[in-house]
């Protein structure tokens, strides 16, 4: 009988396991980009949902003949659903700039927050019986409302350089700033703080160069490094010990 002597092949063998290695070594460094795409890809459009849901509050969207739709037509805006978008040039991204919402059978107005970039708004035909003294809190940008006869303009007629009733709506035109003509300085904003327009009635008072803490009374620039220095050296000295103790238990066991 002839005995059958085990062949190797050392070259082919030497070329597989270096084909694994880089094939494992390639996947290895894949893996934690994949997920990092991923992860992106997924947070990017979560984050683009919500934020069309104002978009979405009814069904219908914004016609070519409405306020609205002459407005987004005019600055060349893009329509979806009911909201008219526009790319931002110092941003180069797209913001909301006109919301229709007329016809909707609204009867509160509560919290339209995810349209706090707006110039115009029409809420028209619909039966509000309440609409928030905060709704369009933020709305600096907002310049143009067309609302039902019996709704005020927010903020009240002050808040508006000119409120006309006709054809069965109320038209708010040119929000106020309610600030004073110098624009940076308020008598309801305290000492050393600029006062800005924070929407129809609201203003925003931020604390002045060289100054910050309460009420803006302490000068000087913000000490970052004595504040979050030791938060930071204590969060590395936290996060070693952490390391440490979990070490020395995986080695016990």
């Amino acid at each position: 009988m002839l005995a059958l002597l085990p062949v190797t092949c050392p070259l082919q063998c030497d070329h597989m396991t270096h084909s694994q290695s880089k094939m494992k070594a390639v996947w290895s460094w894949q893996r934690p980009v994949a997920l990092v795409l991923i992860f992106n890809l997924c947070f990017r459009t979560s984050f683009q949902l919500a934020e069309l849901q104002v978009c979405r509050i009814c069904s219908g969207t914004v016609l070519n003949g409405t306020t609205v739709g002459q407005f987004c037509s005019e600055s060349a805006g893009r329509i979806d659903g009911r909201c008219c978008w526009r790319n931002d040039t110092a941003s180069d991204t797209e913001r909301i700039i006109g919301l229709d919402l007329s016809n909707c059978s609204l009867t509160h107005v509560d919290d339209l927050q995810e349209a706090s970039t707006v110039v115009i708004i029409d809420l028209s035909l619909n039966p509000i019986v309440n609409m928030s003294d905060t709704a369009f809190q933020g709305f600096s940008k907002l310049n143009f409302m067309v609302l039902p006869q019996d709704t005020v303009c927010p903020g009240g007629n002050t808040s508006w350089e000119k409120v006309e009733v006709k054809e069965g709506n109320r038209f708010c035109e040119g929000q106020k700033n309610m600030c004073n003509q110098t624009g940076h300085m308020s008598i309801d904003c305290p000492e050393n703080s600029l006062c800005a327009p924070y929407g129809p009635g609201f203003f925003e008072c931020s604390c002045a160069d060289r100054h910050h803490g309460y009420k803006c009374l302490r000068e000087g620039q913000f000490p970052a490094l004595q504040v979050f220095g030791p938060l930071a050296a204590s969060t590395v000295v936290m996060s070693l010990l952490l390391w440490v103790t979990q070490r020395r238990k995986a080695k016990s066991l």
